[in-house]
């Protein structure tokens, strides 16, 4: 019998990826199903680097916190943390678009 992991499509294995990535990040110092700010800090400068380097603003990651932290309470869950990964993506995603676009003309 072959391991799941071998059997996952590769959308599986992303969404796989994402669960690890944000229990790996929230299991440092609090309770396993929350960031930090200082957990997401180390996440956002290890997992993306190359979007922190980007950002003009030094206080990038309090912006971050207080924007996705929908209850106030200081830490984020799984759901408010998807909300950075979604919004990343679609960035990225007008990113490709407009780049298959010149690349075509």
């Amino acid at each position: 019998l072959a391991p799941i992991s071998e059997t996952m499509t590769e959308l599986e294995k992303c969404m796989e990826s994402l669960i690890v990535i944000f229990h790996h990040y929230a299991g440092k110092d609090s309770d396993g199903n929350h960031l930090s700010k200082k957990e997401l800090k180390q996440l956002i400068e290890t997992e993306l680097p190359t979007f922190l380097k980007a950002q003009k603003n030094p206080k990038v990651v309090d912006t971050i916190m207080k924007d996705l932290d929908q209850n106030k309470d200081s830490k984020l869950d799984f759901e408010e943390f998807m909300s950075l990964i979604v919004g990343l993506s679609m960035a990225c995603d007008s990113c490709y678009m407009h780049f298959e676009k010149k690349c075509k003309k």
